[in-house]
């Protein structure tokens, strides 16, 4: 994601669960990356975090802190424990927990918090080593996926010829943390099966990210143009037939495609929202294309403007092949936007064929093009197509996911194995 994360919840408050000794539920997320963390992940556990809380959980969350320093603080509901970390080779915006001396700290804070529930988010160093310690204290243990090893190819700067070998490697590692766990959810069924096919013999349930379907709406049905032009002026975006993509300029998003497929597109322009080490080839690739006109990098955008960064647009286009949900394309839809996007992973359980948009063959901006086209050509089109992105958005409501994960963790808690 390209936002820095301000919490919200769109869920009424209603009477907290009760866990042990009568007490409200309390749940312990860890995980690798949180906000200030720009990635999806990190923004689905904030996400999680506060979400819970505001239904009346107590929620703590476990993670590097973003400055190095250990501390503990409370945000908006949420106890944040932020261990001593450094930076990390993967991502600039990311830090890595240092593992010597936490587990006699998790140690003592499983003691004092006495949860019950450990929420794992990442199976790296956070959520290996907070499992193998719950796991020691009979505190049940529940994963969501987030990872493919695409994710980290680019970044850990792993040669071509050697990226398979890597693959199975960190599929093994994935399933070694998962199997010692009680429950494994992913977001989607395309992510649940992609586990089972890497050969993990539990079973996973796809529980959705989730979407707040009362921050992402569509341009209001009253001059639309009017506030779609408006919006433009204000972030600095010229008033033409814009394709949008949300999201990190790196590697597995394939985002010179969509830069290619724009020199296909007379009148049509690309914006960009997000940063990423791969920005400066894509302006040079826009230079190359002679398209730089028509090609607009925002860079990051704030939380608190990102559902107007999507208002501004006419068609939502992403290009990525590792996407387990992909939660912009979800606040796109939210949005009323069509879709065209890459068939690939997750997205295809996005896209209903000529309905909400359509799919392109990965490595095709020629046929990207032509999808995209179909669009853009016709206003009808694109208000039938954007109508049923927002009703597709409906199944993916927030408050459901908030309370199907309460429901597991209440199923995790009963079912404990004893270790």
């Amino acid at each position: 994601m390209s936002t820095s994360f301000v919490p919200q919840s769109p869920t009424v408050p209603r009477s907290p669960e009760k866990g042990r000794g009568g007490r409200r539920v309390r749940v312990l997320i860890g995980t690798d990356t949180y906000p200030p963390d720009v990635n999806g992940a990190a923004y689905f556990t904030a996400r999680l975090a506060h979400g819970l809380a505001e239904r009346g959980a107590e929620v703590h969350v476990l993670g590097p802190s973003p400055t190095g320093r250990p501390f503990v603080a409370e945000r908006d509901g949420v106890v944040e424990h932020r261990l001593r970390s450094m930076p990390s080779l993967a991502h600039e915006s990311v830090r890595l927990a240092l593992p010597p001396g936490v587990r006699g700290h998790l140690n003592r804070l499983l003691d004092r918090l006495r949860p019950d529930t450990v929420h794992i988010q990442n199976h790296f160093v956070v959520g290996r080593i907070l499992t193998h310690a719950a796991r020691a204290h009979g505190i049940p243990v529940v994963a969501t996926n987030h990872f493919m090893p695409e994710n980290l190819f680019d970044p850990m700067r792993i040669p071509e010829p050697l990226r398979p070998y890597a693959a199975r490697l960190a599929w093994w590692d994935l399933g070694r943390v998962l199997s010692k766990v009680e429950h494994v959810t992913t977001p989607t069924p395309a992510a649940a099966g992609l586990l089972t096919q890497q050969g993990f013999a539990r079973p996973v349930e796809p529980v959705s990210c989730g979407i707040d379907l009362s921050r992402f709406q569509p341009l209001p049905a009253k001059a639309p143009a009017a506030e779609r032009r408006r919006l433009r002026e204000r972030f600095g975006v010229p008033d033409r037939t814009t394709m949008l993509f949300v999201g990190r300029l790196d590697e597995e998003k394939n985002a010179d495609e969509l830069v290619r497929a724009v020199g296909l597109l007379p009148g049509v322009q690309l914006v960009l929202a997000g940063h990423g080490a791969h920005r400066d080839r894509l302006e040079e690739l826009a230079r190359a294309e002679g398209v730089a006109d028509r090609v607009v990098f925002l860079g990051f955008v704030a939380h608190e403007d990102l559902p107007d960064v999507y208002r501004c647009a006419d068609v939502f286009t992403i290009a990525g092949t590792a996407e387990l949900q992909s939660i912009a394309t979800l606040e796109a839809m939210a949005s009323g936007l069509p879709l065209v996007a890459a068939d690939a992973m997750a997205l295809p359980h996005l896209v209903e064929e000529g309905r909400n948009g359509y799919l392109y063959q990965p490595g095709h901006p020629i046929e990207l093009a032509a999808r995209m086209r179909l669009v853009v050509e016709d206003e009808a089109t694109r208000k039938r197509m954007g109508a049923h992105s927002r009703s597709m958005a409906s199944r993916h409501r927030l408050e459901d996911s908030l309370e199907r994960f309460e429901r597991i963790y209440r199923e995790a808690t009963v079912g404990a194995r004893p270790w």
